[in-house]
């Protein structure tokens, strides 16, 4: 049973600080708390961590992903390409504008797409011309980012990573290191700002992009779809004064688009975050590293999730792979067990192909990758203000839930 004195340790927590709380109280006593000064100065400062030339913020990782749908502008019946393993918002946004999906499988441990699987979901029947792909950077890693991205160019497709998981991750294709977000290898990457991810607005969401057309159609996507520029209105006569100068109130509405703006508030919070996004990033890469050398005693039966070579993960989520069938236990009973003894878990994913909306609207997919990764993967806490000692207490937990001899 759980120790009473031994706090309860979620498989995710936000680190919030005082910096962070006055940051947070002198954004509330300022003259604008949304759409101010502190939204654009967020935005500068995600494009100087990610090499991206353009920023976007708004309220949450599901509308970034809504927002680069639209910037797109994909039509219904068109198909974009998401692998089976992710939250069901990477394919929802799709839905949201009228486009199918066609799900690829993924790498069985790594819960990845790869170009392999993408091709065969290229080649997978359906109606409607494909035209994009967002592959998942899941618990903080990527995958053949390279490879996708030729596969997907030779195909005529636009690239939108949903890298809600891997804010702070970079890469290596072959001598050169990118950074996830500057879009070295997508038109457009998206992040989330929830609270147990790699840092927090409360809630929030950002769009990266290296081009200025997707980048006006974000804007445009943000903000019902409403533009205030003068050179872009329409409507001369309604514009415009006698002295030919642009009316002080007016504005038009070009596209039908969204209120998905982020507050100066959450911005404050960002911005205080990201300022220790390094020491939060080392202090996950530590314990992951804490955790793979202790798991080593639970072998066979538990493995972590492999590594992607030249990839350094900003890790969101720490996953085992384990074989519930030879333990002799379900994964019920283990998480169970677990918390009994003060410890959160959690499944990230069901694969998205199984959610009843999905199976009413394109029926049974096989897909064994992502059904095999499924059947084993178990994310065991992981946050920065856990200890060395929170890891050993974890894994003896697992051992125990296990029946795995000490």
């Amino acid at each position: 049973m759980a120790d009473p004195e031994l706090p309860f340790l979620p498989y995710g927590r936000q680190s919030i600080d005082a910096d962070d709380v006055a940051a947070v109280a002198r954004a509330v006593e300022g003259e604008t708390i949304s759409r101010g000064a502190q939204v654009s100065e967020f935005e500068r400062a995600i494009e100087r961590r990610t090499g991206a030339q353009t920023a976007v913020a708004c309220a949450n990782g599901t509308a970034a992903l809504h927002m680069a749908a639209l910037a797109l502008q994909l039509q219904p019946g068109e198909r974009v390409i998401v692998p089976a393993i992710t939250f069901v918002a990477t394919a929802n946004a799709a839905r949201y504008v009228g486009a199918e999906v066609t799900f690829a499988d993924v790498d069985p441990d790594s819960g990845l797409m790869t170009p392999e699987t993408l091709a065969q979901a290229l080649a997978a029947p359906g109606t409607g011309a494909v035209r994009s792909v967002f592959p998942v950077h899941l618990n903080g890693q990527v995958g053949d980012v390279a490879g996708i991205r030729d596969l997907a160019r030779r195909h005529g497709l636009s690239i939108v990573e949903d890298a809600a998981h891997a804010f702070g991750t970079t890469y290596a294709v072959g001598t050169a290191v990118h950074r996830v977000g500057a879009c070295d290898h997508a038109d457009m990457a998206i992040f989330s700002a929830h609270p147990v991810k790699a840092f927090t607005t409360g809630e929030g969401g950002i769009v990266t992009t290296r081009s200025s057309d997707f980048a006006s159609g974000l804007a445009f996507a943000r903000n019902h779809g409403i533009t205030r520029e003068a050179d872009r209105f329409q409507d001369r006569d309604l514009a415009f004064g006698a002295s030919n100068a642009p009316n002080p109130w007016y504005y038009e509405m070009h596209e039908l688009g969204f209120n998905y703006w982020i507050t100066d508030i959450q911005c404050a919070l960002g911005l205080s975050q990201l300022a220790k996004l390094e020491r939060m990033l080392e202090r996950r890469r530590a314990l992951a590293a804490r955790y793979e050398a202790a798991l080593a005693a639970l072998s066979p039966l538990v493995r972590v999730v492999p590594r992607t070579p030249g990839c350094v993960a900003a890790w969101h989520l720490f996953v085992v792979l384990i074989d519930f069938a030879a333990a002799g236990r379900s994964r019920a009973e283990v998480m169970n067990a677990l918390r009994a003894r003060g410890i959160g878990s959690q499944v990230h994913y069901i694969p998205v192909p199984w959610q009843p909306y999905y199976r009413r609207r394109y029926g049974d997919v096989s897909l064994p990758g992502a059904a095999a990764y499924y059947a084993r993967c178990l994310s065991l806490p992981l946050f920065p203000a856990m200890t060395d000692v929170d890891v050993g207490r974890v894994v003896a937990a697992l051992g125990q839930a296990l029946n795995i001899p000490a």
